[in-house]
């Protein structure tokens, strides 16, 4: 048996949507020795408060001798707001955001100008209007993957100035402590359909690091 078989993977959606769009991840991470557990959380309704609770609930309840954390666009954000609430427990694994805003989010931002985005950003607009001041932990590892695949909606809404993947600037994924950061060709979403993106994740639990 290899030394990460059995770890858990807690695989945290974005906004907007549900556990069933980090399958396809979950398949490939369970396919090389790993267990993953879908949280769902509502994103739009529910306060950060909320679903910290919730990342707590999962994380206490699941097996093995270390848990590992993956977080989409807001689920990466709240991985890491999470994570920095933690003492040291051996438990906790690694970390790896994807697409995760983890500096600020100017699409959200911008779009919560307008009564239809604060409509549509709901509750997690406190998410995006004030910021967390977020840090890694010492001794935590995180890597983040961006993606540089402009494509998507976010263009026709919100004007970005950087490289970006369609919704978030390669910039804001870069956080002081990062033991790794990796950019790849895809987009926002397309980031969570992605075999390269899988063989990156499954590297960095792995390894700490994207590549040997």
């Amino acid at each position: 048996m290899k030394a990460h078989e059995g770890d858990a993977v807690l695989l945290l959606h974005g906004l907007w949507m549900n556990h069933f769009v980090m399958s396809p991840l979950a398949a490939g991470l369970k396919q090389a020795g790993y267990l993953p557990s879908l949280l769902d959380y509502r994103s739009m309704r529910g306060t950060v408060a909320e679903h910290l609770q919730q990342i707590e609930q999962r994380m206490t309840a699941l097996p093995g001798s270390r848990v590992h954390l993956i977080g989409h666009s807001m689920g990466g954000v709240l991985a890491l707001a999470w994570l920095a609430r933690q003492s040291a427990q051996v438990r906790i694994g690694r970390t790896v955001l994807l697409g995760a805003p983890v500096r600020k989010c100017q699409a959200a931002q911008d779009f919560s100008q307008s009564a239809v985005g604060r409509w549509m950003l709901g509750e997690s607009i406190e998410l995006w209007r004030e910021p967390p001041a977020l840090a890694i932990p010492p001794g935590r590892d995180v890597g983040a993957i961006a993606g540089t695949h402009a494509f998507g909606l976010g263009p026709l809404f919100v004007h970005l100035d950087g490289r970006n993947d369609g919704v978030v600037q390669v910039e804001e994924t870069r956080i002081p402590g990062l033991a790794d950061h990796i950019e790849l060709p895809v987009s926002h979403t397309g980031m969570l359909f992605s075999a390269e993106v899988v063989q990156m994740c499954v590297a960095f639990l792995q390894r700490g690091r994207f590549h040997s």
